[in-house]
């Protein structure tokens, strides 16, 4: 206690009494989240010294980083500023801003980790740029104003509390010479800690909870958007660029297909396929966070979704489909482009997105209207940019009417809002004797939950089981209005997810969590029947094509499940860094700084284990991931 006094009593004394603070409030962080995963962490007391440990360290980064700002203030403030009377009210202000700052971002932080099983993140940063959104999707979700109000009380005591330690920083004369010293010495550490330490740092287990809570949310924040723009060539194993392709092309063949050129770096074929063309309309119905374990013909028995379960006894109904990422843009990216995910952020999100060869390419070049229909501001992730600038008339939230809707919230209108627009749009479309494809993406499966009532049995805003059963209901009732309509026969209704509710798990790459159920409905063109090959998003659009009999040119990297031998299924699923790609029951990992892993997976509980490494699988995720990554930075694609 007396080397605390005496280190409070200088004009350095703010930064230890802050430093105090945030390491008492980011242990009383870690230990909530660590109690809230529990059942999640195979805890063993050496597990929970690393976790600790790990976790002061990268604590003291974080702090050292949010000190900067302080650190500078007080070296450049005078004393005849610093200790006057005007000067006080301004550093307790700041000062308590701070600890309410802490304490609003430990609590937001237990929601988020709530919400995505990890500390800040990437999606956190990508939020921050939707605040609107964001904003009111906290509040429709969380009694909001009680939270802030409760955490203000609890800053004002602790500032009180530390009131006359603070008074105590103040007192001490100093120059500028002995301020400069110092700061030079706080400063140093930041940079130190920018060059040499690595969010890697904190994976100290295979469990993915340890990591997370090993992590400090601040600096997880920070390294998101240090590490916004993952360029494949210089994080990821590698192979010589024609011996990628050489492999690429060999993965990429089928029966039906032939290359157009010789040139190595061309994937561009020509499918041919057999019976007259069909050319009916194609509504593709991406439904929000739709895992396949809320579906009942997926062995859910709380009867979540009747009207998909009826559905798929009238479809063709694939059972082993995985979508390529978490995000909304992912499983977007994933079905109109067909290839493989990106590290870091997806093509919809990235620059030079224009005019990309895509399922609307084909479409279009057939005389098809594109149309993309989204409940939301589709300025969301990117989402009207990429699709205005490659061929899709957009609507969005904007493009309703107060008469076109009958429930919003803060994550836009209610799906059944959407599907009636779409309807009204489709109408159109075959009145002025055009087909269409039209990508519809719902909202209503997203926290807040909430729905209008009277329509299902769940209240409205209870959770997302409620959220399930109105979208199955929404969608159910979509189908049934479409029926009369003359469309309706001549449309295929393609239903799949765009992620899974919930893709974190102890594994950064849990398979089972990356499992959608696909739906392709025309019961007046296509027989029910069950597919259960190992399958990607990326293979909807080429399947589709082929159950049209379209020939056509095509650049994907997709293929048609139903022609799929049983060597050549495959699947593709990753987060913001792990790129993972699975054959059969193996599970390979490409990771940063070049790592690469192989695990041995069970499809019935998703539990893995380490698997010695197979060259030839290495080789083959490889081949598409750097291919992929070839094609975009050269815009061969295009």
């Amino acid at each position: 206690m007396k080397v605390f006094n005496s280190l409070i009593k200088r004009r350095f004394g703010i930064i230890y009494l802050f430093f105090a603070v945030f390491l008492v409030l980011s242990f009383i962080t870690r230990t909530v989240l660590l109690i809230k995963s529990l059942s999640e962490l195979s805890l063993t007391p050496f597990l929970l010294f690393k976790i600790y440990s790990v976790g002061l360290f990268f604590d003291v980064v974080a702090m050292t980083y949010w000190a900067i700002p302080f650190i500078l203030y007080l070296v450049f403030v005078p004393d005849k500023i610093y200790q006057s009377k005007a000067h006080r009210p301004l550093l307790y202000l700041v000062f308590f801003v701070n600890i309410f700052l802490l304490l609003f971002s430990g609590v937001a932080e237990y929601y988020f980790f709530n919400e995505f099983s990890t500390r800040f993140n990437f999606i956190a940063a990508d939020h921050l740029k939707y605040s609107h959104e964001v904003i009111n999707n906290i509040t429709e979700s969380y009694p909001f104003y009680t939270i802030v109000g409760a955490i203000v009380v609890v800053s004002l005591i602790l500032f009180l509390f530390l009131l006359r330690h603070l008074e105590r920083t103040i007192q001490v004369k100093s120059s500028l010479k002995q301020r400069a010293k110092t700061g030079v010495v706080f400063l140093l550490l930041p940079l130190l800690f920018y060059l040499l330490v690595d969010i890697s740092f904190s994976e100290i287990s295979s469990n993915n909870f340890a990591n997370e809570l090993s992590s400090n949310g601040f600096y997880s924040l920070f390294a998101s958007f240090r590490n916004k723009h993952i360029h494949y060539k210089t994080f990821y194993a590698t192979q010589d660029n024609r011996e990628v392709f050489r492999h690429l092309r060999a993965l990429l063949e089928e029966k039906n297909s032939s290359f157009v050129t010789d040139d190595f770096f061309d994937i561009t074929r020509t499918i041919k396929n057999e019976g007259k063309e069909k050319r009916l309309n194609v509504v593709v119905v991406m439904v929000e966070s739709l895992s396949a374990r809320f579906l009942g013909v997926f062995g859910n028995s709380k009867n979540l979704t009747p009207n998909l379960d009826l559905l798929a006894k009238q479809s063709i109904l694939f059972t082993n489909l995985h979508a390529t990422g978490t995000r909304t843009d992912r499983g977007l990216e994933a079905v109109t482009l067909s290839v493989p995910p990106s590290p870091g952020r997806s093509i919809i999100r990235q620059h030079h997105n224009e005019n990309m060869f895509s399922w609307g390419t084909i479409m279009k070049s057939r005389g098809y209207d594109l149309k993309f229909i989204y409940g939301g501001h589709g300025y969301f992730d990117n989402m009207n940019y990429f699709f205005s600038h490659n061929g899709f008339t957009i609507f969005d939230r904007d493009n309703l009417t107060n008469q076109e809707i009958t429930f919003e919230n803060a994550w836009g209108v209610c799906d059944e809002d959407v599907f009636a627009k779409a309807k009204a749009e489709f109408t159109q479309s075959y009145q002025s004797r055009k087909p269409f494809l039209a990508v519809i993406m719902t909202t209503s499966n997203h926290r807040p939950y909430t729905y209008a009532g009277g329509k299902i049995d769940i209240p409205s805003g209870s959770g997302r089981k409620g959220a399930v059963k109105y979208t199955d209901y929404a969608i159910g009732k979509f189908i049934r209005d479409a029926q009369p309509e003359p469309w309706f026969q001549d449309t295929v209704f393609v239903i799949v997810a765009d992620h899974c509710a919930y893709a974190a798990g102890r594994i950064s790459l849990p398979v089972k969590k990356y499992k959608i159920p696909l739906l392709i409905y025309a019961p007046d063109h296509f027989a029910p029947r069950k597919i259960d090959k190992l399958a990607s998003q990326i293979d909807i659009a080429p399947t589709v094509l082929s159950l049209l009999n379209f020939n056509y040119t095509t650049k994907f990297f997709g293929k048609d499940i139903l022609k799929m031998q049983p060597d050549q299924e495959r699947a593709f699923i990753a987060t913001y860094q792990k790129l993972g790609y699975m054959k059969s029951d193996l599970l390979t990992v490409l990771d940063v700084k070049k790592r690469k892993a192989l695990y041995q997976f069970d499809r019935t509980t998703g539990d893995m284990k380490a698997h010695a490494p197979d060259e030839n699988l290495i080789n083959e995720a490889i081949s598409y991931y750097q291919g992929e990554d070839y094609l975009f930075e050269h815009q061969k694609k295009k």
